[in-house]
């Protein structure tokens, strides 16, 4: 607070001065002293509101520590009664959350386990033949500027391959009966497999390549850093290992999961599962098979009063794990901003450190633009299809196989870019959210409502428009084929417009510098087109629109119109019927 001898004065020769600048010293110092106060109130108001901001989060986070330790316990509970239910989940984490498996092995799991004999019995996927490169070593001649490969030696990638195949074996026994705190397990039969064709009946399935029945007591007695994995598991525990693994040579396994009796949980199947037919359920437990997968804890939620979370994920990583939180939209159509704009509201009502969503289509420019810098990652159907696969997962999108091309969404018949295009990239300064959408028109009406580029269409049927990821600096693009518009097509027209959910009492007075880049497929630089700044109360802009002239080329012609009732009205203007 300040203090009123700071602000005495000696000036003036008169009394009457004195007086006037003694008046006016405590004229300045309860001017001051006012400020202060309420800059101390307001401070005091923060303050309160901070400390319920942070006992709301303690809360949250003791709720979900009990949630999570309440699992924790019922799981270990489990166990205890030899539950095989339990036992199965409580072993299966074990292996999931090795962080010993290098990146890319397989880890498909089936397995089932014997109260009786306290005997744990499994099918585990074994990494492919091709995981031995074919090429021992590169050299690069810098005479003739190759790189020349020296093949590796048949003999030698065999016996790496059996000792890859052996180190994994003993690798998932050691990580079971270290996990074996509450000795659950007396032995474990495991058999190792390879997805692949039985070379005598060219039948898919699997092909069980390695085979071995391990005690705690024999495996606990071995001296792993030292033994050879191939004598090891063969002679020391008595298994099986397939003399030409690399022609599929299988071996007999003496017990399998589907032998024991009860029911066989299984990470993964034989065939790969459609995601876009799944049970909604069986969808959100993959998804949450998957981040276990990938080292973290992950459970999915109740269907009701789940607070828009699917899946509950921990990532145990210091530093930059957390609290993260999972949502699940099994689409065809691309998936709207607002989804995205909802998960953000839920990361912030949770107290989490990161949103994720995980659909079956894809997103938009908007939804990414909304994203761009938020704690949120967008996974689309693509990606998640190669996240499962890398991480020994399985599923597809409809009929196609692994390889799924990321843009467009299923949705779009589609999917090649044309061969002669250009990409329109819009910047602009402010940190106003905007949705840039096109619209090819005929004079000043769309052709079609299909003909209406924006975050819930994002490209035309025949695909001479579609919206793009954008690249730095821009912060969205556009992809048009002038060439493959429709014939009766005479303008292009592109329009920006404020997002009312992200931003709802925005308008484009923030909106200025903005330009159009014309990039060639490259993302070169070919040309520059400055368009109008934004003004106070509109939240919509025509930036400008393409004409076709009577030769065939296209001029731009700078926009400038503005809206006060955002894209709804724009579109409107332009005959698009809004429900």
């Amino acid at each position: 607070m300040p203090d009123f001898d700071h602000y005495q004065t000696q000036s003036g020769w008169t009394a009457n001065r004195r007086a006037q600048a003694q008046a006016e010293a405590r004229a300045r110092f309860e001017r001051d002293r006012q400020a202060a106060q309420a800059a101390e109130a307001h401070r005091q108001q923060q303050l309160a509101a901070y400390q319920r901001e942070y006992q709301q989060w303690v809360d949250t986070q003791l709720a979900d520590v009990r949630r999570h330790n309440a699992g924790v316990v019922a799981i270990t509970e489990g166990v205890k009664r030899r539950d095989a239910d339990s036992v199965i989940e409580y072993f299966s984490a074990a292996l999931y959350a090795s962080t010993a498996w290098p990146e890319g092995f397989p880890r498909q799991v089936a397995a089932a386990y014997d109260p009786a004999a306290r005997q744990l019995v499994l099918d585990w996927e074994l990494p492919a033949y091709s995981i031995v490169p074919e090429v021992k070593a590169v050299r690069y001649m810098s005479g003739v500027d190759q790189d020349k490969e020296t093949p590796r030696p048949v003999g030698q990638r065999r016996a790496l391959y059996r000792e890859v195949l052996a180190q994994c074996m003993l690798l998932v026994l050691h990580e079971l009966f270290a996990a074996d705190e509450l000795e659950a397990l007396e032995s474990v039969t495991l058999n190792g497999f390879v997805d692949g064709h039985d070379p005598t009946t060219g039948r898919p399935g699997h092909i069980v390549l390695a085979t071995v029945m391990a005690s705690r007591s024999s495996v606990r007695d071995l001296h792993l850093a030292q033994v050879d994995a191939g004598s090891c598991l063969a002679d020391a525990l008595r298994g099986q290992l397939s003399a030409r693994p690399d022609q599929l040579t299988p071996v007999r396994p003496s017990r399998r999961p589907q032998d024991v009796g009860n029911r066989v949980v299984a990470h993964g199947s034989d065939e790969e599962p459609d995601l876009f037919v799944m049970d909604p359920i069986a969808f959100e437990g993959l998804v949450a098979d998957l981040f276990r997968a990938m080292g973290m804890q992950a459970v999915t939620t109740q269907r009701s009063n789940d607070g828009g979370v699917d899946v509950d994920a921990l990532d145990p990583t210091p530093i930059r794990g957390g609290k993260i939180v999972v949502q699940v939209k099994r689409y065809r159509n691309t998936v709207p901003p607002t989804a995205v704009r909802d998960l953000y509201g839920t990361v912030q009502d949770a107290g989490a450190n990161k949103g994720v969503l995980v659909t079956t289509s894809g997103f938009g420019p908007g939804s990414h633009t909304f994203a761009n810098g938020k704690p949120l990652e967008l996974i689309s159907g693509a990606e998640l299809v190669d996240l499962l696969h890398r991480h020994g997962l399985r599923g597809r999108l409809g009929g196609s196989s692994r390889q799924i091309s990321a843009q467009p969404t299923p949705s779009v018949p589609n999917t090649r870019l044309p061969d002669d295009y250009n990409v329109l990239g819009m910047s602009w300064t402010g940190s106003v959210a905007l949705d840039v959408c096109a619209l090819v028109c005929r004079g000043n009406r769309v052709l079609s409502d299909d003909h209406f580029v924006f975050f819930n269409n994002p490209q035309t049927q025949d695909g001479s428009v579609r919206a793009l990821p954008a690249t730095a600096p821009d912060k969205a693009a556009i992809c048009v084929s002038f060439d493959g518009l429709p014939d009766e097509a005479d303008r292009f027209v592109l329009v920006a417009a404020v997002d009312p959910e992200a931003n709802p009492d925005a308008d484009l007075s923030g909106f200025t510098d903005a330009c159009i880049r014309l990039l060639d497929p490259g993302l070169a630089e070919l040309g520059r087109l400055d368009v109008s700044d934004g003004r106070p109360n509109e939240t919509a802009l025509v930036l400008g629109s393409f004409r076709r002239r009577a030769n065939g080329d296209w001029d731009f012609v700078l926009g400038g119109k503005g809206y006060t009732g955002g894209l709804e009205e724009l579109v409107q203007d332009f005959g698009i019927e809004v429900e």
